[in-house]
């Protein structure tokens, strides 16, 4: 792609009442995913999911890419027609996730720093060759005591510009996740310290490695308080409080923010992407990139079952749509029940 056709994608993917459904899972994790369902995890399982969503009608209303993992962008579906080329029929735009998870920091205790590097540039241009339009590299950062240190905000910062680098080299757009853990009992001030800083260090690095922004898109937390917090901060403020944070640190040259839903139920996650497009036009696109926050009501009504597949499609579209309506700060509590 030329710098150009990377701007392109980036506006593409954020493109008004559009988001991004991130079904990228590890084997792990989806594995957890699954067995709260009582499904066992195999290849095959694991495929039939992932259709689902592939398939989902209508659901380009909404959702403007699908960011998958290295297993699924090789699977097909059940006519043979490959997952990538399913999206990309309907408009949708493939992703892919190409790091390979955070690990713990050698020296420090309670960090993590996400690996992967070794190698990236050819995995990146064999995804590209199954499809991929664009790339999503996460980072961890914990709040705790004593932590997170610069050493880890900087490290993390550093591979996330070098992943993005190699994705613009290859012509994929890259999303760049640092997300602030909502674990802890941390107030929302303490989070949007640790984010603004970690914002900052990310994009340090992004112009130290020649990024061009405008070919990228962030991926962030939202300021939250920590979930074992007393005193939860209410959605006005979570929307205050990201949206200050967002300016201080994120550069306007940047198309678009998808937020994570990070551990926010399916209603939180929307009614905090609402309250923030409600605050009126900002420098980026305030969109979503949700992943557990879209999913959970599907595989409620999946269960496994072939014979829900279509309800489970129909709970997909309904959660799309009412993030739809979050991206122009119209969604309302009513719309919860006109499935």
């Amino acid at each position: 792609m030329t710098k150009h056709e990377l701007e392109s994608t980036a506006q593409a993917l954020v493109a008004e009442g559009k988001g991004i459904l991130a079904a990228d899972e590890s084997t792990g994790t989806i594995t957890k995913r699954l067995a709260s369902i009582n499904v066992e995890s195999t290849e095959e399982t694991r495929r039939t999911y992932r259709e689902l969503l592939c398939t989902t009608p209508d659901m380009e209303e909404f959702i403007s890419g699908v960011i998958l993992f290295d297993e699924t962008i090789r699977q097909a579906a059940q006519d043979g027609t490959p997952l990538s080329e399913v999206l990309s029929s309907k408009g949708v735009m493939p992703g892919i996730k190409p790091d390979k998870g955070a690990k713990p920091m050698a020296g420090f205790p309670g960090e993590r720093v996400t690996e992967g590097l070794d190698g990236l540039r050819d995995r990146l241009t064999e995804y590209r060759d199954l499809g991929a339009r664009f790339g999503k590299w996460r980072a961890v950062i914990a709040i705790g005591e004593g932590i997170p240190t610069r050493a880890c905000i900087d490290a993390n910062a550093h591979a996330l510009a070098r992943y993005a680098a190699l994705c613009q080299e290859v012509g994929l757009v890259p999303i760049v996740e640092p997300e602030v853990l909502l674990d802890g009992d941390h107030t929302i001030e303490r989070c949007a310290e640790v984010t603004e800083a970690t914002l900052r260090s990310v994009y340090a690095a992004l112009f130290e490695h020649r990024v061009v922004l405008e070919g990228t898109l962030l991926k962030p937390n939202m300021v939250l308080s920590g979930k074992d917090c007393s005193e939860r901060a209410g959605v006005e403020e979570v929307a205050e409080a990201t949206v200050r944070t967002l300016r201080r640190a994120v550069p306007a040259a940047v198309p678009g923010i998808v937020f994570l839903s990070g551990g926010q139920s399916p209603v939180e996650a929307t009614e905090h992407l609402n309250a923030m497009n409600a605050m009126g036009d900002q420098p980026w696109e305030l969109s979503f990139s949700y992943g557990r926050a879209l999913q959970q009501p599907v595989l409620k009504a999946w269960l496994g079952d072939t014979g829900n597949v279509v309800e489970a499609q129909k709970a997909l579209y309904h959660r799309a749509k009412l993030n739809g309506a979050a991206r122009y700060g119209e969604y309302t509590k009513e719309m919860e029940e006109a499935a």
